[in-house]
């Protein structure tokens, strides 16, 4: 969800504003996936790599997302929608753990979508932390390490009970994943729009998804095998 600083620079406010109009943007979105079945949605609230920037901005950032979580765990769980957290939670202040603890069981039970916010995440920290559950299982005689295969690896990563996601999407022009799920998006089909997040709603999420059913998802094999024609193969 990129782009909220520039949002907010190029009306001359804060970049606080920026992130404020961004929360904005995350309703809209989240409704969208709703509306159309879209069973899972992952969003790339914080980096650990954010933790660079201004404190005076953090420190904004985390307000922020307290109060998003303390007013809107009720309206998810009224709209079916179960909330999951991933990333390190121990850089976090104990009250913002609380309330992320509270509104994902609030949510536990639903079933309609499930909305993943990654907070203190980073791809490299996803794999470092699943191979140290690997190296701990190893050390108490549970694991052998010739054992090991990309399935157990990857069923000690986030996210691990759910589908590899089908589509990213990046808003705000740069065309990287920075640092986001790179286990997770080895074959997941990269969109990327010069919109600014806070000026992302669903038309843009139309964009996106029609962009994506017209890609051929081969995941190594031939046209012929998918039903693609050979003069379509790149």
């Amino acid at each position: 969800m990129d782009g909220n600083g520039r949002w907010a620079q190029q009306r001359k406010l804060p970049r606080t504003a920026g992130h404020q109009a961004g929360v904005k943007a995350v309703h809209k979105v989240v409704e969208f996936c709703g509306h159309k079945g879209i069973k899972v949605l992952t969003l790339f609230a914080f980096s650990r790599e954010n933790w660079n920037r201004p404190e005076s901005e953090i420190g904004s950032l985390m307000e922020l997302f307290l109060k998003a979580l303390k007013r809107e765990a009720d309206q998810l769980a009224e709209n079916h929608v179960r909330l999951r957290f991933i990333g390190d939670r121990s850089g976090l202040s104990s009250e913002l753990q609380k309330h992320m603890r509270l509104a994902e069981e609030k949510t536990a039970v639903n079933e309609e979508t499930d909305l993943i916010i990654a907070v203190n995440y980073g791809g490299r920290w996803d794999i470092v932390q699943a191979a140290r559950s690997l190296g701990k299982r190893i050390e108490t005689g549970e694991l052998r390490a010739e054992q090991i295969d990309a399935g157990l690896l990857g069923a000690e990563l986030s996210l691990a009970n759910l589908p590899e996601p089908d589509l990213f999407i990046r808003s705000g022009g740069d065309q990287r994943i920075s640092n986001f799920m790179l286990w997770q998006l080895a074959y997941t089909e990269l969109y990327f729009t010069e919109v600014l997040w806070p000026d992302f709603g669903p038309e843009e999420m139309e964009k996106a998804v029609a962009v994506y059913a017209g890609r051929q998802r081969r995941f190594g094999r031939v046209p012929e095998q998918t039903g693609a024609r050979a003069d379509d193969e790149c």
